[in-house]
């Protein structure tokens, strides 16, 4: 197959996808662009702060999409490339757009707050402390999965005599120093454009220039060489800083300075693939369909069964439930207007569809590499397709090194994007937890006084997301990815059930909700029978068996009880309507 034709038929799907489908959404919804938005109504200037869209959607982007629509594709290229790219486009189109833009929207029309008070509207307050719950240790692992990346990501690599190795670690320091000169950059481009009124444009020119230039000054000058231990505790203490600093000072700047980043990436992704193309390079390897079983195994460990694997293992490229928490959590509390919602909701998730059929191209070009075993990490899967992509074009033969390290680079720069985010969301959550319907954290009195207190709620999270970044996340995170994705089923409920409740059509989260109760049910009854049978067989690390196999058992429950609450609520709303 050849890479041009399934990029360009997949973006334009895509784009027709949002100038109709996107647009009808909004008017089935009532997207009011008159109405008042929660950034407007309840501004603080800490959480609660209009953004302009462009600000906002390089927020939005950069907090979704990070690595999740690189590995996802790639890992699930085992089951061919016809699979993958159909879960992408239907997936994107109907399931993971319609969940990002439903959140948004949900969370907008309840003052900014999460899917936990959206919940709570339709289905009760034991609903809410439920899908909290839920989403809070889900955001856990994340800062602990996240902060552990980023620490590997910058530490230094010791001999056997425990003396730094500063060639091995030259790669690790640069990206270090990178990401620090990064943030300050983000913090005086904050300043200058919400402090001093600089302009936009003229603003984000400057800090795209300054961007090369500590990049250029990383590569060349990196001085700091830590352990893992010191970055981790290092990472500890800036995000507990980052997410209670008002999001205009770091969040909003940054991210979207590193939207273009992320957006380079793409740019080269795409001239490569048409480039190659021109130059009679781009056919893939990649079979169209390799069977419903990965025998394949390229990382060595099987992926399993087509159904559910394909559906778990591609999330952010197609639906992700950590979408509806970044929606209905920081975006929400930005939005400068609801027409705003669609481009930067549902258009960002299709954007992140196009990055994932690009991951596709990327692996089906070094395909006979991957599917040996050759080259299985994904971010060099993607790196290293892309770049011989790009070397096919004559004038940039020679440049293959160096595209490679700035495609890596890119992507490593969205892991500390991500993880600061994740910590400020799982604050909003810890907060929520403790607050009844109508109630907001400057009025309760007594121990909810404490509780809710940001400082107090980052300190706990941060505490213990770093914790278990240092102990044995790892041996939890294969559970993300169904959790990840339940949570994605009960976010397409929430929305539903509290559109039922207003009047609004909810018939197109129906099937999407119950898709993916069914996969992550699936998913989980696997890992439960897998992690039995080791118990049997006494393999090594048995006790981590049993906790998963508990969690398992547990979100298992957890899924049942919101989805029964959530049928009896809408064959409530429906009975009402039809007596009506």
């Amino acid at each position: 197959m050849n890479a041009v034709v399934i990029l360009l038929a997949g973006i334009l799907i895509l784009i027709i996808a949002y100038v109709t489908y996107g647009k009808w959404l909004a008017g089935q919804w009532g997207v009011d662009p008159g109405r008042k938005t929660p950034a407007h109504e309840l501004e603080d200037g800490m959480d609660y702060c209009p953004a302009k869209a462009p600000v906002l959607m390089g927020h939005h982007f950069s907090s979704i999409a990070g690595a999740g629509p690189i590995n996802g594709p790639i890992q699930a290229a085992v089951f061919g490339w016809v699979p993958v790219l159909l879960w992408v486009l239907i997936g994107g189109i109907f399931f993971g757009a319609v969940h990002d833009f439903g959140a948004l929207f949900a969370s907008i029309r309840h003052r900014g707050q999460s899917i936990g008070e959206v919940i709570a509207d339709s289905m009760g307050t034991k609903a809410k402390k439920i899908f909290i719950i839920f989403s809070y240790l889900t955001l856990l692992l994340v800062v602990a999965a996240f902060a552990s990346i980023v620490a590997n990501t910058f530490m230094a690599t010791y001999t056997e005599s425990g003396a730094v190795d500063y060639a091995a670690s030259a790669a690790n320091s640069s990206t270090a120093m990178i990401s620090i000169l990064f943030i300050v950059i983000s913090v005086i481009f904050g300043f200058l454009v919400y402090r001093k009124n600089a302009s936009l444009g003229v603003s984000t020119v400057i800090g795209v220039i300054a961007i090369i230039i500590c990049m250029v000054i990383g590569l060349n000058w990196h001085p700091l060489y830590l352990n893992n231990k010191t970055w981790m505790i290092i990472v500890g203490v800036y995000i507990l800083i980052a997410s209670v600093t008002p999001v205009w000072i770091l969040l909003q700047p940054r991210d979207y300075l590193s939207s273009f980043l992320l957006y380079f990436m793409m740019a080269v992704a795409v001239v490569g693939v048409i480039g190659a193309g021109i130059t009679g390079n781009a056919s893939l390897d990649i079979p169209a369909f390799t069977g419903f079983k990965d025998t394949l195994m390229p990382t060595g460990t099987s992926l399993g069964y087509m159904f559910p694997a394909l559906f778990i293992t591609i999330a952010c490229g197609a639906i992700s439930g950590f979408h509806s928490l970044v929606g209905s959590g920081t975006t929400a509390k930005q939005l400068n207007s609801e027409k705003d919602a669609r481009p930067i909701a549902y258009g960002g998730m299709l954007i992140e569809c196009a990055l994932a059929i690009i991951s596709l191209c990327a692996v089906g070009y070094v395909w006979k590499f991957y599917s040996a075993g050759e080259l299985v990490v994904p971010t060099n899967v993607f790196a290293t397709g892309i770049s011989k992509m790009t070397s096919t074009i004559p004038f940039l033969k020679g440049a293959e090194n160096v595209i490679f390290s700035m495609l890596v680079l890119a992507v490593s720069a969205f892991c500390l994007t991500s993880l600061d985010t994740a910590t400020r969301l799982a604050r909003y959550m810890f907060q929520e937890f403790w607050l009844e319907p109508g109630e907001e954290v400057k009025s309760v009195t007594g121990y909810k006084k404490v509780l809710t207190n940001p400082y107090v709620a980052t300190i706990i999270t941060v505490v213990l997301g770093i914790a278990l970044g240092m102990t044995g996340y790892a041996n939890v995170w294969p559970l993300f990815g169904a959790a990840n994705q339940l949570l994605a089923a009960l976010g397409l409920l929430a929305v539903a059930t509290w559109l039922g409740k207003v009047g609004k059509n909810n018939k197109m989260f129906l099937i999407p909700m119950a898709f993916m109760l069914i996969v992550t049910i699936t998913s989980l009854c696997l890992t439960i029978k897998s992690n039995f049978a080791g118990i049997l067989a006494g393999v090594d690390g048995v006790v981590w068996c049993y906790i998963r196999l508990v969690i398992s058992v547990l979100l298992i429950v957890l899924a049942a009880v919101l989805a029964v609450d959530g049928i009896k609520t809408l064959t409530g709303q429906s009975k009402k309507k039809a007596k009506a």
